[in-house]
């Protein structure tokens, strides 16, 4: 059955993408179809799914922070009495029984674009009840069911609202609205253990919405720093595992501003979320799981450092043969690292999830990219992974950074030497060979741009790319 997706204007590039994922978990994905908003822009809020069930839209929309709620449209129009005769027409026979006396109901008025004043909302209501025979109680803290009436208010009386969404009526019975609940419970402002780099609340949870993330999976950060992708993963009772190559970051924590000792395990205890089941000390570039341990993970979601707030470091020194560190000092010992370049973390990270995530698991992970330069191939690839999604979120108007979804199609195959990741990106390559070894410091690491490291071009370059004037990072 058709409805209507309603969706916050936030992050744009991320919304049908998550509610595609969440239909893939639930297993409806393969039936999920879209119909394009009216007016036909895809930056609008107004989209069209067709779902199997009721059901689906609830299960759905409960696990989606993009997804304002999904309505089953009564009837919609140009103009508020356009609207009301669309009602009229609806099939008497689905709609009959939410005007019977026993039923307890509320109206909602919403609009896109502007407030609308309380006394225009009492006089939308009157015409509402003119043309629908309510006979129900109405019961504005508890009622059964609700009913909406949205405007698309007109972008040429009101400058805050693109031209994308033309004036539009809309009223329906509520399905099931989102959840944005985790977004004021986990405010990393208010969390006790953060660093430069951790993740924002609401794209933890889109990351963890795309690959599944709930009771019975295994969800697992290569690059887990202060926690935040896994307290997202653990909110929806994934179980956890994160790894991270800087002891200090997992062991130690650090003191607050009170002189209070803060760690990654205190930010599951905060907010009394099941802590991982290790937190472990290891290279990404040489994982110590044993030969044959593979296909025990559902999930691997990552920020892999790319050299703007934090560089990637892997085991290694100057030094071609290690010195022997003394039996008294071993337990103290901090390893020294070496430059971590972005192809080489890529690669790694795509082998890994070949050989460790199970047939169907996902791989959810960070890829920065110049908006000059960017195409299609410098998204890396292996054999044994699809694409599922790749959703942009733009930084400036030459920077932005893509969230990239792969499905594992089938076990990895041994015997092929073709079994292997692919960066074909020109920056990622010159780095791989030898670019990034220069970087002997992290301070050098951050005062040269993103450009230089990631996305050096050796092809021409577009022009800057024509960002619409209401896209920002968060939109």
């Amino acid at each position: 059955m058709w409805y209507l997706c309603y969706f916050m204007h936030r992050h744009l590039g991320f919304r049908r993408e998550e509610v595609q994922a969440l239909a893939d978990a639930f297993g409806c994905g393969s039936e999920l179809e879209w119909g394009l908003p009216h007016g036909g822009s895809p930056d609008s809020p107004f989209w069209y799914i067709n779902l199997p069930s009721e059901e689906h839209a609830r299960q759905i929309a409960s696990r989606s922070c993009l997804v304002k709620g999904i309505y089953e449209v009564w009837g919609e129009g140009a103009t508020l009495d356009e609207m009301l005769t669309a009602c009229q027409s609806f099939p008497l026979e689905q709609k009959t029984k939410y005007f019977a006396p026993e039923i307890v109901f509320k109206i909602c008025i919403e609009s896109f674009g502007m407030k609308i004043p309380q006394k225009t909302q009492m006089e939308y209501i009157r015409k509402l009840d003119a043309k629908l025979p309510f006979e129900g109680k109405v019961d504005l803290k508890a009622p059964d069911h609700r009913f909406w009436l949205i405007q698309a208010v007109d972008p040429v009386k009101n400058c805050n609202v693109s031209a994308i969404v033309p004036p539009r009526w809309y009223f329906g019975r509520e399905i099931a609205t989102g959840d944005r609940s985790p977004m004021p419970n986990f405010e990393l402002s208010n969390r006790r253990y953060i660093g430069p780099t951790s993740m924002d609340v609401e794209l933890a949870v889109i990351m963890c919405n795309m690959v599944g993330a709930r009771r019975g999976r295994v969800v697992y950060d290569p690059f887990t720093g202060t926690g935040s992708i896994l307290v997202a993963a653990a909110h929806f009772q994934a179980t956890t595992l994160g790894s991270d190559i800087d002891i200090r970051v997992l062991r130690d924590g650090k003191t607050n501003k009170a002189g209070e000792q803060v760690d990654v395990w205190g930010n599951f205890n905060q907010y009394g979320l099941e802590a991982p089941v290790g937190l472990l000390r290891f290279d990404a570039h040489r994982p110590p799981f044993r030969a044959g341990l593979e296909e025990f993970l559902d999930a691997i979601v990552c920020d892999p450092p790319y050299g703007v707030r934090a560089g990637g470091r892997k085991s290694g020194g100057r030094k071609a043969v290690p010195t022997p560190i003394p039996d008294g000092l071993r337990e103290g010992h901090i390893p020294s690292t070496a430059p971590y370049g972005l192809p080489e973390c890529l690669y790694d990270l795509l082998h890994f999830a070949s050989l460790h995530l199970r047939v169907q698991g996902r791989l959810c992970f960070w890829l920065p990219c110049a908006t000059e330069v960017y195409t299609e191939t410098d998204i890396p690839s292996h054999p044994a992974l699809r694409l599922c999604a790749n959703s942009e979120q733009i930084l400036t108007r030459r920077w932005s950074r893509r969230l990239i979804t792969m499905e594992k199609l089938r076990p990895f195959d041994h015997s092929s030497p073709h079994e292997v990741p692919t960066i074909d990106c020109p920056a990622l390559v010159a780095a791989l060979e030898g670019e990034q070894e220069n970087r002997h410091d992290q301070k050098a690491s951050n005062e040269r741009s993103l450009r230089d490291h990631v996305m050096k071009p050796d092809r021409e370059a577009k022009p800057a790319k024509k960002i619409p004037m209401y896209r920002s990072k968060n939109v």
